[in-house]
């Protein structure tokens, strides 16, 4: 069974960093997919990164050039290293994993979330 326990959220102020941390345990088997999504209260969850089993990165528009995935198999580890965060940024952030099927990634397994909290 996957297991995937995020962790590195907390508060900062408007221009600051965090790296955010998630295990993920049997989630790097053939063809996988590993994100970070995030979900700001009242709104709707999305995708803020993604990388997968070739080291192919894709990243939300909004994130680009602030944000980093990356990814360390041989301890299981998939990061998110934030920096120049904003206000906008505040939200719970959930590690993902799950397949590439047709050049795109499907997610199936879901981490409980870390809060983010970005104050001007």
């Amino acid at each position: 069974q996957v297991q995937l326990v995020e962790s590195g959220g907390g508060s900062v102020q408007s221009g600051g960093s965090l790296r955010l941390s998630c295990a993920a345990r049997r989630a790097t088997y053939r063809g996988y997919c590993l994100g970070w999504f995030r979900q700001a209260s009242g709104e709707e969850r999305e995708e803020v990164a993604t990388i997968d089993s070739n080291d192919i990165t894709n990243y939300a528009d909004s994130v680009k050039g602030r944000f980093t995935i990356s990814q360390d198999i041989a301890v299981e580890r998939l990061y998110l290293q934030m920096n120049n965060l904003k206000p906008e940024d505040t939200a719970m952030y959930y590690c993902a994993a799950g397949y590439a099927q047709f050049g795109r990634c499907h997610f199936t397994f879901w981490g409980q979330g870390t809060q983010v909290t970005v104050s001007s």
